[in-house]
């Protein structure tokens, strides 16, 4: 394993980090289980979790991810060897049996003493804002609608202010945004510059994959000169660049066959992109799973790339790509194939 380390700490972090949002729902908790066991003998020691956990949300299973975790921390007694990340669900239609309020202060006060509860220890290294509470574009939309109209009202220095006094109650060590525009991102960061006793965001977790390259437009600047590292997400496009889904096949148990309406990544030139990737990898003896992966892992951004998996199998594959290095003609070949056709599936 390659490790790095959370922006402006000491903190040491594997660059493969284990996500688990299929935990509860795609899979069983002995399996979630087993993938921890796993994921922390090859040296994964980053484990990224949400209370929105397992995807697609569900009111009857709000939070079961965390449970997973916490009773696994319980019976291996391995809660120091985790760095430890969760997030808070943003307000959205879809998740408003978890809560309305957005990130009040009430609201994100209870979101982590209930995590904390959950997940069955004392603090949480990494507490992310799952995506903006403000109407703008995320979640697979391209641009902005400059019509929009938004009630939102800028609460950023509040929205600090609560974390500070979560860091100094020890509950959280680090925060970080998730979902997130240059925009925004720039005002999280201008906002604890200039009041030095509100804590800084530290990461970024935002999708990026072959079929999402997005990040690189404004975000990979502002990652760079700001050091605020990239948790890659997606970085398979929800399995999409395993090539599994490609000849219109359906396999049983897959993500979009079970959850068709997650078709974000599955497009018309995004399932063409992907045919001209796969035939790349083919041609250079690599899998197309561990090319993509392998493509996210040479991001000079990157601080960490966040896989999920619902078998064994998967797994092992994902995290083995730490140790594949491209070579010169495959990265020409992405970059050729991305310039024929760019971000497909935003």
């Amino acid at each position: 394993m390659k490790y790095t380390r959370l922006p402006h700490t000491n903190i040491r972090i594997s660059k493969i980090c284990l996500g688990t949002m299929t935990w509860g729902r795609q899979n069983t908790e002995a399996e979630g289980h087993e993938q921890m066991d796993y994921a922390l003998e090859q040296g994964v020691n980053f484990f990224d979790t949400a209370e929105l956990y397992p995807v697609p949300a569900k009111k009857e299973l709000y939070a079961v991810t965390e449970e997973i975790i916490g009773r696994w921390f319980k019976k291996t007694g391995n809660r120091d060897k985790v760095v430890l990340a969760s997030k808070i669900a943003g307000r959205g239609d879809y998740t408003k049996f978890i809560r309305t309020t957005g990130f009040s202060k009430d609201a994100i006060i209870s979101a982590v003493e209930g995590s904390l509860q959950r997940l069955q220890t004392d603090y949480i290294d990494l507490y992310q804002l799952h995506w903006p509470e403000r109407n703008t574009n995320y979640f697979g939309n391209r641009g902005f609608n400059a019509n929009i109209i938004d009630p939102w009202e800028d609460n950023i220095h509040q929205v600090l202010e609560t974390l500070r006094d979560l860091v100094a109650e020890g509950k959280i060590r680090h925060v970080g945004i998730s979902n997130e525009t240059p925009w925004a991102t720039m005002r999280f960061l201008e906002e604890s510059k200039v009041h030095a006793s509100l804590p800084r965001m530290l990461t970024i977790q935002n999708p990026y994959s072959l079929l999402n390259r997005l990040f690189e437009v404004g975000l990979s600047e502002i990652s760079m000169r700001e050091n605020i590292g990239l948790l890659a997400y997606s970085p398979l496009a929800f399995g999409v660049l395993s090539g599994k889904y490609l000849d219109q096949i359906k396999p049983r148990k897959a993500r979009m066959t079970l959850f068709p309406h997650f078709d974000r990544y599955m497009g018309e030139t995004a399932t063409a992109a992907t045919a001209k990737y796969q035939k790349l990898a083919m041609e250079n003896d690599l899998s197309l799973a561990q090319m993509a992966l392998a493509f996210v892992n040479t991001r000079s951004f990157l601080t960490s790339t966040i896989i999920g998996s619902t078998n064994m199998e998967q797994l092992k594959e994902n995290i083995e790509s730490m140790d594949i290095k491209l070579s010169d003609a495959v990265l020409e070949g992405i970059e050729t194939i991305h310039n024929e056709i760019p971000n497909p599936a935003p």
